[in-house]
């Protein structure tokens, strides 16, 4: 059978990328709006993309026998254990912004196409390449437990930002590219035609143009940039993980692809899932701080080989453990944010 430069034949390379663009197209179709995505359909969502995962497991097994499917379901595996950390920082970092629930879905379906670009190249350039992972994740680690703070100081409240002039993002940003410091609808990028009809509103009095610029970004773009950021920093430890298992790159980058798209829906789950625990938001607090202690001794023990670093399966178990205490507590103790609601 003919093979390709990536070791496997044409039929199965073009079934993988059938697979995947399918599905990815499907999605942005079946939500076109910007309305919050209900628990229901964000479960059937979950439940589809592990289903296709497993599908396009059963071709390799089908094409190319046993050892290769499991390699696949191997690296699957491990890159969703690994990436179950990116839900709580993805929560974080759209709580910082203030988003809106309907806006989420957007910014990570853009989000994962860029995770898919740089995920590529990451297992092109390989693992050898990723050496200065350790100190950046020390540096992340720091941010993460930053954003944990501030979530923390927020006290969970979600309500809209309508000026992010003073925003951390905006004011670093401003001095790179002209940036609007308001929300416009779901747009990354707005002209410069538009704003300057914008700013004759009674509700923008105060606000001016950069000099310069014929398109400006969002809010929402920058947003996106950081969650981009993070995504990447992420990848530090999991891309090696998963070429570890199988040189093979069609196999680490599918087994990558699947998992990524599967995580955009598990997170509209557990957002979901907060309206109606109401004590979820604290144990997301929590692990915030748990990642972020988990990044800098795993950093650390890369940079100064101490012997102390907390393996995929040790930290999952963690994850499950404080989320059941947080759903619990909810179901035990329902009425002490209702009544501070009230």
């Amino acid at each position: 059978m003919e093979s390709t430069p990536l070791g496997f034949p044409p039929l199965t390379i073009a079934v993988f990328i059938i697979l995947a663009l399918g599905a990815m197209i499907i999605d942005m179709f079946s939500h076109k709006d910007d309305k919050p995505i209900s628990l229901t359909k964000a479960s059937v969502w979950s439940v589809f993309w592990v289903l296709l995962s497993l599908a396009f497991a059963g071709f390799l097994y089908v094409q190319h026998g046993p050892d290769t499917a499991s390699l696949f379901i191997t690296g699957y595996a491990l890159e969703k254990v690994l990436s179950v950390d990116n839900l709580f920082v993805f929560m974080a970092i759209f709580a910082w912004f203030k988003v809106p629930n309907g806006l989420r879905h957007r910014v990570l379906y853009w989000g994962i196409i860029g995770a898919i670009v740089f995920r590529l190249i990451f297992v092109v350039i390989g693992s050898s390449l990723l050496s200065f992972g350790p100190w950046v994740e020390v540096v992340f680690a720091l941010v993460v437990a930053w954003t944990a703070v501030m979530m923390l100081r927020s006290g969970g409240e979600e309500e809209e930002e309508e000026d992010y002039s003073q925003h951390m993002a905006y004011r670093f940003a401003q001095k790179l590219f002209p940036v609007w410091p308001k929300l416009y609808g779901h747009n990354f990028f707005v002209k410069r035609e538009v704003l300057e009809e914008e700013i004759k509103k009674p509700e923008h009095e105060g606000l001016s143009l950069a000099a310069k610029g014929g398109i400006f970004a969002t809010p929402l773009f920058l947003c996106l940039v950081v969650m981009e950021v993070s995504d990447v920093l992420f990848a530090f430890d999991s891309v090696p993980a998963v070429i570890a298992v199988s040189r093979e790159p069609l196999i680490v980058y599918s087994a990558m692809l699947f998992a990524i798209l599967g995580l955009r829906t598990m997170y509209f789950v557990l957002e979901a899932l907060k309206a109606y625990l109401v004590h979820l938001e604290k144990s997301v607090i929590v692990l915030l701080f748990f990642i972020a202690f988990k990044l800098g001794l795993n950093a650390t023990n890369h940079i100064f080989d101490h012997g102390y670093a907390l393996d995929p399966n040790t930290s999952l178990v963690i994850v499950l453990v404080v989320l059941a205490i947080g759903i619990g507590a909810s179901v035990l103790f329902p009425e002490k944010e209702s009544a501070k609601e009230s």
